[in-house]
């Protein structure tokens, strides 16, 4: 089997093909994961999500519906992840300097497996929705960097990411 560093690529089976890992003898524990994006516009842009006139609707509050939803169904769009009953997600948004908002995505699980990929796929989704709703006014918005800040449960225990005030790794945002 491949290896990346101490830990072995889990989705790959003897021959070296892709497989869905198997949990079925890992403990049930409490699982937490946060993740954060940034969302970058034009000051104008977020003037006017501030401001509540977006002919759409109400940018944030839509953004924090659609993660939501993605993070419940990430096994879908995600090829070898598992569907994991979700126990909580919550997703907030911080508006930064004066053109950027700050996605945070926290999902939890008492589960088999982790959810970092849940509370990923909800900041990259709620990021997307923010593009989605504000397209029509501003086409130059950058979405990312998208990172995993913590995780915690199972095996490998926590991981915290060392990051800047904002919550971002210092080579990235």
């Amino acid at each position: 089997m491949e290896r990346f560093g101490e830990n072995e690529l889990t989705h790959f089976n003897a021959q070296g093909h892709a497989h869905m890992v198997d949990v079925t003898e890992k403990q049930v524990t409490s699982r937490k994961a946060v993740a954060i994006g940034l969302v970058r516009m034009k000051k104008e842009t977020l003037d006017i999500i501030r401001s509540g006139n977006v002919k759409k609707g109400d940018v944030l509050s839509v953004a924090q519906i659609a993660g939501i939803m993605a993070a419940k169904r990430t096994w879908e769009m995600i090829p070898m992840c598992h569907p994991i009953p979700l126990t909580g997600i919550d997703i907030r948004f911080q508006f930064l300097e004066e053109d950027a908002i700050r996605i945070e995505a926290t999902v939890k699980s008492e589960g088999k497996t982790g959810v970092e990929m849940e509370a990923l796929t909800a900041v990259q989704v709620a990021g997307l929705t923010i593009y989605d709703m504000v397209k029509a006014i501003d086409k130059e918005i950058i979405l990312g960097p998208t990172q995993l800040l913590f995780k915690e449960g199972g095996k490998s225990g926590i991981f915290r990411r060392q990051a800047d005030e904002r919550g971002f790794d210092h080579d990235e945002g």
